[in-house]
């Protein structure tokens, strides 16, 4: 055994190489294959994820949400408040009317005041003003004071700031380079105003209904209050102070010669907005669904705010005069279907057609604006929106008298719908004729 064993040859061992021989064929990891559904599946809201991943925007976002659901609820609750106290809707719309006849008054002088001295320094102070005149007609309602109480009252609440505007002024400051993500933060914003719009009466309404009648406006009062210093507390991302101008006192952007024909359109389109909630709530109570009536006023909301979301997701191309006048005309067509749905008399065609239709509003709004913001000098923001707001608060005054009264003299609320379709198409016919060429950027500032 042993002289077999050396007889054997003696090899040396083999040389490893220093680095291991790899297969030719490839080998995928595992983990990779989920990250990659992951970010197929979120692609769509990249657009959102793209403008809400600066820093700051989250928190400011967070905070003005409160600061801007009282806008659906404090004239509700004034209404239920007041009727419920003295017995009497048309001293309750008296009041109602003539805090909105205040606000188109003093809103542009605020919102002047916020692109001067920052939306923290003028935001805060105006906020309190408005909610004392808010407690103000709480204890009035509550102690039996006179009439003219009210009505002093509820004008005090006109210095409450635009908080949407202020809002969009932030975005338009961040994207100031960048149109497509001011289209994505300005659909955001309009969706998030339909939203406000669409809980804001409910809550308001569950409010005054299950609790007293004065906890609408008590609990809209501390939202706006809380919401706005937790919104002025986001200083990283606000705007900066606009100079003030070598020669003196800066020109109202009313004097741009494009901005009041856009104005009458958004005049038009709030025209659409309050006739649509009066003959709604008309057409509710005349087929017995009283209660149903703000089921019906929040499927149009819920279409509007949908629309908005996902018009956002678009890349707009084109100029953005050309697409307004295209997201007005499809306002005109389905503003038709309540029209027509009305006309079978059945409710839920009625809820189905008030769905569809409110899918033209918001983007109809969201492109409106990018135009106020293009044709606004910067340093003037807050004012040029306010202004836009202000002839939506004054269009929806009108369009409310205007649906009432053909609800009183026409043949019932399904005739009515005339009103906000009539209303579409002066909008339309509007921007048809003082249609031209914007420009897609900031104007020079106006001294």
């Amino acid at each position: 055994m042993i002289l077999f064993l050396a007889a054997r040859p003696v090899t040396a061992p083999p040389v490893r190489p220093s680095r291991p021989v790899r297969s030719a064929r490839p080998v995928r990891p595992a983990p990779r294959r989920p990250r990659l559904r992951l970010r197929l599946r979120s692609r769509p809201l990249a657009p959102y994820r793209r403008i809400f991943a600066v820093p700051g925007t989250r928190a400011f976002t967070a905070a003005n949400l409160p600061a801007r659901l009282p806008m659906g609820m404090l004239s509700v609750s004034a209404v239920l408040m007041i009727a419920g106290s003295r017995g009497s809707y048309a001293l309750a719309g008296a009041v109602t009317a003539t805090g909105l006849a205040a606000t188109a008054l003093v809103g542009p002088w605020t919102a002047r005041l916020v692109d001067r001295h920052g939306q923290a320094r003028i935001a805060v102070p105006a906020t309190v003003l408005a909610v004392l005149g808010s407690l103000s007609l709480l204890l009035c309602v509550r102690h039996g004071a006179p009439d003219w109480t009210l009505f002093a009252s509820y004008a005090a609440t006109a210095t409450t700031p635009n908080t949407g505007g202020m809002s969009r002024a932030r975005w338009a400051h961040l994207f100031r380079d960048d149109p497509a993500a001011r289209h994505t933060a300005n659909s955001f914003e309009q969706a998030a105003d339909e939203l406000c719009f669409m809980l804001g009466p409910v809550l308001a309404t569950l409010l005054c209904t299950a609790l007293f009648p004065e906890a609408g406006t008590a609990v809209a009062a501390a939202l706006l209050l809380t919401g706005v210093l937790l919104f002025a507390a986001q200083r990283r991302t606000e705007p900066p102070v606009a100079p003030a101008p070598a020669t003196g006192r800066p020109r109202s952007p009313l004097r741009l010669p494009e901005l009041p024909p856009l104005l009458v359109t958004f005049l038009a389109t709030g025209a659409v907005f309050g006739s649509l909630e009066v003959v709604t709530l008309a057409f509710a109570d005349g087929h017995g669904i009283r209660t149903a009536a703000g089921g019906l006023l929040a499927l149009q909301a819920a279409g509007s705010c949908a629309a908005g979301l996902l018009y956002g997701l678009l890349r707009p191309s084109g100029h953005a005069a050309h697409r307004f006048l295209g997201c007005t005309a499809a306002m005109v067509a389905l503003m038709l279907l309540p029209l027509l749905a009305a006309a079978t008399g059945s409710p839920a065609a009625l809820a189905v057609a008030l769905l569809v239709a409110g899918m033209a509003t918001a983007p109809t709004m969201v492109t409106g604006m990018g135009l106020v913001q293009s044709l606004t000098p910067r340093g003037q923001l807050n004012e040029g929106m306010t202004l836009a707001v202000t002839a939506l608060l004054g269009g929806i005054a009108a369009g409310s008298a205007g649906g009432g009264w053909a609800v009183d003299h026409l043949a019932g609320a399904g005739a009515a719908y005339g009103v906000p379709a009539a209303a579409a198409a002066l909008a339309l016919a509007v921007t048809l004729l003082t249609a031209r060429r914007r420009p897609d950027r900031p104007a020079a500032p106006v001294s």
